[in-house]
C-alpha cells in the first residue's frame, strides 16, 4: 500500500510469516497421513483377496464373538430408576409435651433425673415437633412386644415399597430379580426380605439377601452390593433395596444415659429404591461408591453398641465420642473417596499442601489445603443422625449452612430414621424444585462397626412433581432453628 511506513508493514509480514509457517507443517503431516492411509488400505484389501472366502469369514465371526465378549464383560452402569419414602400419619407425632408427659407418667420404668436429662438432650437434639414414633411407644408402658414390631414392619416398609412401585409405573413386582433389605435391631424369622416377597408375590428365582447390624450406613452398603451385582448381571435386571430401623421392641426402658440416647433421637420411617443397568426411565446415574470400616480400632468398635446395662435391661449404647469417631472415619473415606471425584486441579492442590508441609521448615504450621467439594458436586445429602454428627461433617468438609439445609430439616421434620435418612433429604431437595439435570449429589452416611459410606449420583431427570413425604409440609421449610448450649 502506498505511503505505509516499514513500521505498519511489520506486524502483517510478522502475521503472514507465522501463518505461513505453522501451516505448512499442517498440511505436510495431513498429505503423508492421507498416503499412508491409502496404502494402507490398499495393503489390506490385497491381503483379503489372496485369502480363502471362509477364513475371512471365520476371521469376521471371531471378532464379532470377541467384542460381544469384551461388552459383557465390562462393568455396567447402574441406574437409580426411582425411589419412596414413608410418610406417617399426622396421628403417630411425639412431640416435647408428649414425651415429656408421658416420661413423668412413668416413675416405675425411669427415674426423674434420667426424665430431666432425656428432656434436655430431646431439647437440643434438632427434633422437630413433627417426628412420629410407632404405635408401641405412645402405650404406657411402651409395647416392647414381637407383634407390635411385625406391625410397625408391615406398616413402614409396605408404604415405602408401595409408593416406589406408584411412582416407576414401567416397574412392578413381577420385573424385581433382586432383593435387599437392610434393618439393623429387628431381625425375625421368617426375615423381612421374606415377608416381602410374600406380600408382593415375588418371583420364585429373586436373588433375596436380608442384612441386619449394619446400623445408619445399611442403605448405601446395599447400594454398593446391589451395584456390584448389577455390574455383572444380565441388562435389564431390577434391584428393590428397601432400608428401615423397627422401634417398637428396641424402647429402652433403663436409666443409663448413653442407652437413653436412642430413644430421644430415632423415629419411624423407612424407603425404597429400584436399581438397574439399562437407563431406560433412570432418574439418576450412580458414580463412585466407597466403604470405609474402622472397627480394627477398639473405640470405634465400641462407639455404637448393643448390650445390656447393669440391670439387665438391652439397649443400644452410644458413646459421647460419636460425632468425634464420624470425623475420623469421614476423613479415612475422604481419602478414598476424593480422588475418584475431585477434578485433577483440587487433587494438585492437595498434593502441594502435603510437599509444602512435608519439606518445609515449621511443618507443625503448614495447614494441610482442605479440598473444595463444590467442584464435583452440587448437593450434599449428610445422614441425619443428630445435630452434633451434621456439624462435624460440616466443619470437616468446610460447607455452608445452605449445603446442609437438607439434612438438618430431614432431622427436624423426620427426626433419625437411620438408613433411610439419606432418601428422606434427597425427596427434600427434589420437592423444594432444586435439583436439574447433571446435578451431582454425595450421600454420606455412618454406622455401627465403625464405617463411613459415600455414594455419588447424577441426575438425570428431576422429579416431575413435589409429591413425597414433605408433600404436606414443604411449605414450611427451610425454618430458622434455634440455637443451643453444648454443654449437657
Amino acid at each position: 500500500m502506498a505511503g505505509s511506513s516499514p513500521q505498519s508493514m511489520f506486524p502483517r509480514n510478522l502475521h503472514h510469516l507465522l501463518v505461513t509457517n505453522s501451516i505448512l507443517p499442517v498440511v505436510t503431516v495431513a498429505a503423508a497421513a492421507a498416503v499412508l492411509w491409502t496404502t494402507w488400505l490398499v495393503d489390506v484389501v490385497n491381503l483379503l483377496r489372496a485369502q480363502r472366502p471362509v477364513h475371512v469369514l471365520l476371521a469376521v465371526i471371531l471378532m464379532a464373538a470377541v467384542a460381544s465378549l469384551w461388552r459383557m464383560r465390562r462393568p455396567r452402569d447402574v441406574y437409580l430408576v426411582e425411589y419412596g419414602c414413608f410418610r406417617p400419619k399426622p396421628r403417630y407425632r411425639a412431640p416435647f409435651a408428649t414425651c415429656r408427659e408421658h416420661a413423668r407418667l412413668m416413675p416405675y420404668l425411669v427415674d426423674e433425673e434420667s426424665v430431666s436429662f432425656a428432656l434436655r438432650l430431646l431439647e437440643r437434639s434438632g427434633l422437630g415437633d413433627d417426628t412420629c414414633v410407632p404405635d408401641a411407644y405412645h402405650y404406657m408402658p411402651p409395647d416392647r412386644s414381637l407383634q407390635a414390631s411385625w406391625e410397625e414392619t408391615e406398616q413402614v416398609v409396605f408404604s415405602a415399597i408401595d409408593d416406589v412401585f406408584a411412582r416407576a409405573t414401567a416397574v412392578n413386582a413381577a420385573n424385581i430379580d433382586v432383593l435387599i433389605v437392610n434393618c439393623s435391631i429387628f431381625a425375625p424369622t421368617p426375615v423381612i426380605s421374606d415377608m416381602v416377597a410374600n406380600r408382593y408375590k415375588l418371583r420364585a428365582d429373586v436373588q433375596n439377601v436380608n442384612l441386619s447390624g449394619m446400623g445408619c450406613s445399611a442403605c448405601l452398603v446395599s447400594v454398593g452390593l446391589a451395584k456390584n451385582l448389577l455390574q455383572v448381571a444380565p441388562p435389564g435386571t431390577h434391584v428393590l433395596i428397601v432400608s428401615t430401623e423397627i422401634l417398637s421392641s428396641q424402647y429402652y426402658v433403663g436409666t443409663e444415659r448413653a442407652m437413653l440416647l436412642p430413644n430421644c433421637l430415632f423415629r419411624m420411617g423407612a424407603a425404597a429404591m429400584i436399581l438397574s443397568n439399562s437407563p431406560d426411565r433412570a432418574r439418576f446415574k450412580l458414580g463412585r461408591v466407597v466403604r470405609t470400616v474402622t472397627a480394627a480400632r477398639d473405640d470405634d468398635y465400641r462407639c455404637v453398641f448393643q448390650e445390656e446395662d447393669d440391670e439387665g435391661i438391652t439397649g443400644i449404647r452410644l458413646s459421647k465420642d460419636l460425632a468425634t469417631t464420624a470425623g475420623h472415619a469421614l476423613k479415612s473415606n475422604i481419602a478414598a473417596f476424593g480422588p475418584l471425584v475431585l477434578p485433577a486441579s483440587e487433587q494438585l492442590l492437595v498434593a502441594l499442601s502435603f510437599l509444602k508441609r512435608k519439606f518445609l521448615s515449621g511443618r507443625a504450621k503448614v495447614k494441610l489445603y482442605r479440598p473444595n467439594f463444590h467442584t464435583a458436586f452440587e448437593y450434599f445429602c449428610i445422614h441425619a443422625g443428630g445435630r452434633g454428627v451434621i456439624d462435624e461433617v460440616q466443619q470437616g468438609l468446610g460447607l455452608s449452612n445452605e449445603d446442609v439445609e437438607a439434612s438438618r430439616m430431614t432431622l427436624h421434620r423426620f427426626g433419625n430414621t437411620s438408613s433411610s435418612s439419606v432418601m428422606y433429604e434427597l425427596a427434600y431437595i427434589e420437592a423444594k424444585r432444586r435439583m436439574r439435570k447433571g446435578d451431582r449429589v454425595w450421600m454420606i452416611s455412618f454406622g455401627a462397626g465403625f464405617d463411613c459410606n459415600s455414594v455419588a449420583w447424577e441426575c438425570i431427570e428431576p422429579a416431575a412433581d413435589a409429591d413425597g413425604p414433605w408433600a404436606d409440609c414443604i411449605h414450611r421449610y427451610p425454618m430458622q432453628l434455634p440455637e443451643v448450649v453444648k454443654d449437657m
